[in-house]
């Protein structure tokens, strides 16, 4: 299967200026200042609005809707400083870009804080200025269009955490709504961190079943000598540390869903025993002697090749043809490309409001780079790049710097080298080693067993690496 092309996100390179004539307000005592802006924008295709004052500017944003704001730093009367809050009063989602001829880095910052995207000091570069209203019109495009599809998806179907508006995406979103108010069992296929679990809930929130439980089993994570117990339940002295009787989870999803995940994963005794669930809707919980009869829609997701495995003998044939009655493949971030801005600005929002943080957002070289990437992690590994970005960024302004290296494609020796030229070899190397551990935890959602795998190495070895290394191990985020 051939590699989709990679989808420029829309202002990173030309908004289509010529298609929709985006309007713009200046905000400039200086009559020369005003005029050259006027005629550079209008020959790229924008509408352009001018105010000599911050009053007139504030009647003028009152009784009209621009895509963004190019405000002077030293107005009379007031400061563009005193307006901005003033600005964001009135639109809260109007893009801000400051111009000045006073460039100190106090300035710099105490825009930045107040809420403007950038930063334009006077003279500026217009193909420079070009890129960066272009790039803050493109934000803001973007987070309206992410709040319009949540939107849109929600009252169309109850999809309220699933980003996307690629075609492939539509596609499953159809299917999803077609196949969840059927009785059907739907395999889930996919790479992991591609969001099976979310889908698995949206069959579950568009089914007559919604208001019974959903109940997800990562089948993986389970001893296989705990999870026929997990699922059945037992009766008390089953076993030897079967000390009181408990409900397995198919007696607790009775009505409802039952997701089984990584099902691939399990041994051959139980795929025979929840065969039998699905032929008869009935089962034995451990040490019982009376069958329980359920009512459970089963929906199971993968991110292997169950046909290969029923080729190899590690999967029930007649089992795989239960499960496989309808299937959803659900496509790897590469694949869908021009998602990856909407995915972004949720994460972005996400994350700063989880942080106490004002909204961040990505600067035009991050979110190319992230476009770029093929991410081997999916939807996940976005995920978690945005949320360590946001909590390391010091500013709205999330440029490439905070962005890991392995993304990026930036050298660590030579940046290592630039920030402390007179580091020792050992500790340029063991510098090296901290961050290429750091950034497979995070390709792997810090789970510090697959990174060790990845390596190639014992868990124990990792380990030792990250405590003599010192690395700060951060939470994982939650699967889906």
């Amino acid at each position: 299967m051939s590699e989709a092309p990679v989808a420029v996100p829309s202002g990173v390179s030309q908004l289509p200026v010529q298609e929709v004539q985006y309007r713009i307000l200046i905000i400039d005592d200086e009559a020369a200042i005003r005029e050259s802006l006027e005629t550079l924008l209008v020959l790229e295709g924008y509408a352009v609005e001018m105010a000599i004052n911050g009053e007139a500017g504030l009647v003028r944003i009152e009784q009209q809707n621009y895509d963004l704001v190019l405000l002077d730093l030293a107005l009379p009367g007031r400061s563009g400083l005193e307006l901005l809050p003033l600005i964001r009063e009135r639109q809260p989602d109007l893009p801000v870009i400051m111009i000045t001829a006073y460039g100190k880095v106090e300035n710099v910052v105490d825009a930045i804080r107040a809420g403007a995207q950038n930063f334009v000091q006077k003279p500026w570069d217009n193909e420079k200025l070009l890129a960066d209203i272009r790039a803050a019109i493109a934000r803001r495009h973007a987070e309206e269009e992410n709040v319009q599809l949540k939107r849109a998806l929600k009252q169309r179907y109850n999809f309220s955490n699933i980003i996307g508006k690629s075609e492939l995406m539509l596609r499953i979103f159809d299917l999803v709504a077609q196949v969840a108010p059927s009785r059907s069992t739907v395999l889930i296929q996919g790479e992991s961190g591609t969001g099976k679990e979310l889908i698995a809930k949206a069959l579950h929130a568009n089914s007559p079943r919604r208001d019974k439980p959903f109940i997800p089993v990562n089948t993986g994570a389970v001893p296989t000598d705990l999870l026929e117990s997990t699922l059945f339940g037992h009766t008390k002295g089953a076993f030897t540390s079967a000390i009181a009787a408990k409900k397995g989870y198919f007696e607790l999803a009775n009505g409802g869903t039952l997701f089984l995940d990584e099902i691939g994963t399990m041994s051959m005794d139980t795929q025979a025993k929840i065969l039998r669930v699905l032929q008869d809707r009935r089962f034995m919980q451990l040490g019982g002697v009376a069958e329980i009869q359920v009512d459970v829609r089963i929906v199971t997701a993968t991110n292997v090749d169950l046909r290969q495995a029923v080729r190899e003998g590690k999967f029930r044939e007649d089992l795989y043809y239960r499960l496989n009655v309808i299937t959803v493949d659900l496509p790897p971030l590469r694949a869908r490309r021009e998602d990856i801005p909407l995915l972004a600005a949720h994460f972005l929002k996400r994350y700063s409001e989880e942080n106490d943080l004002p909204l961040r957002v990505l600067g035009p070289e991050a979110l190319r780079a992230l476009v770029e990437y093929d991410w081997p992690g999916n939807v996940r590994e976005l995920e978690n790049v945005i949320e360590r970005s946001v909590v390391l960024s010091s500013t709205p302004h999330v440029g490439i710097e905070l962005l890991p290296g392995h993304l990026t494609g930036r050298n660590y020796s030579s940046s290592l080298l630039e920030h402390n030229p007179e580091a020792s070899l050992f500790e340029i190397l063991e510098n090296i080693e901290r961050r290429i551990i750091v950034d497979k935890l995070e390709r792997c959602n810090w789970n510090q067993t697959e990174a060790a795998e990845q390596f190639r190495i014992p868990l124990s070895t990792l380990n030792q690496k990250i405590k003599r290394l010192n690395v700060e191990i951060r939470k994982r985020i939650k699967e889906s």
